[in-house]
């Protein structure tokens, strides 16, 4: 997008935010990525075993999700209800959406292999709708669920699929921090009929103004900068706030107790090479300490 506006402020390749508080999130990176950024359309037909559906789950915010549902396989003669799975995608709270072709894919591998319906959340993004609006709309997803678990809505394919007794929560980079936001709230409110079972974080962005080692000393890649981490945190954390905010570091002296916390079973998936691992493997320790139910796959 053209703009002789002037920028206040931006991501290189990402995102760039003008002075009259308008976004642009064009990418304007290596062609090499584009093809992974561009939006799949939904297709209610089965296509390589998955069904693909948005659905508009909060009028006043305009609130979607996407909802994937796998063709049946060896539940067709005894008609069970699979796992459901809320996902949370990454993107520093300030890009990516549900419907880009690298989440497609993977959403679409996923519950083809595992069995399992899918929701994916579009929740609203940083810098207009700064943390914890994120937050709240992955929670607004939760409640929405609960209230087709409960009859009081009826989406037919959440219905004629989904057992609301096995629901995940997965999340990647900064959507992993909001499994354990919704998590935690989810622990202080009545969410039944859902059974919460567990939550996947697959290299959270858990990240804190004191440096880590890995921070430090870790390669770049131009996929993950230590300058780029910096700039998407200032643009989703509120006005005023800092790297210590309680979302983007839940075990830091802002957050709440994580003895206080009614969590689920977590699996930590922390990757060698990531810059914020050792921020990661902190939170795992801190959890283990609490006496939560933690596990960590180290790839």
């Amino acid at each position: 997008m053209a703009s002789n506006k002037k920028i206040v402020d931006e991501v290189p390749g990402w995102i760039r935010v003008f002075e009259d508080g308008t976004v642009d999130r064009t990418w304007t990176g290596t062609p090499e990525m584009e093809p992974l950024l561009k939006p799949v359309s939904p297709h209610e037909e089965f296509i390589n075993g998955v069904a693909v559906r948005d659905q508009i789950i909060d009028p006043k915010t305009g609130l979607a999700v996407r909802i994937y549902v796998p063709e049946m396989k060896n539940n067709v003669q005894s008609k069970a209800k699979i796992p459901l799975i809320l996902h949370l995608h990454g993107g520093g709270y300030c890009i990516c959406q549900p419907d880009w072709s690298l989440y497609y894919h993977f959403n679409t591998r996923l519950v083809s292999s595992v069995q399992a319906v899918l929701v994916s959340v579009y929740f609203r993004l940083a810098p207009e709708h700064r943390l914890p609006v994120a937050v709240e709309d992955s929670y607004t997803a939760l409640l929405w669920l609960r209230a087709n678990a409960r009859g009081e809505l009826s989406d037919e394919w959440l219905t004629s699929y989904a057992d609301f007794n096995r629901v995940f929560l997965v999340g990647d980079s900064s959507g992993g921090n909001l499994v354990h936001q919704v998590a935690a709230r989810a622990g202080f409110d009545d969410i039944e009929p859902l059974k919460l079972r567990g939550g996947i974080a697959i290299q959270p962005g858990f990240i804190s103004d004191k440096p880590s080692k890995s921070y430090l000393e870790i390669p770049e890649n131009p996929l993950s900068t230590r300058e780029m981490m910096k700039k998407f945190t200032s643009l989703a954390v509120p006005i005023g706030s800092t790297g210590e905010h309680p979302i983007v570091w839940p075990i830091g002296p802002q957050a709440p107790p994580l003895t206080t916390l009614k969590l689920p079973p977590m699996l930590v998936v922390v990757a060698e090479m990531d810059l914020l691992r050792d921020y990661q493997l902190e939170y795992c320790e801190e959890m283990k300490k609490a006496g939560k139910e933690v596990e960590v796959f180290h790839e």
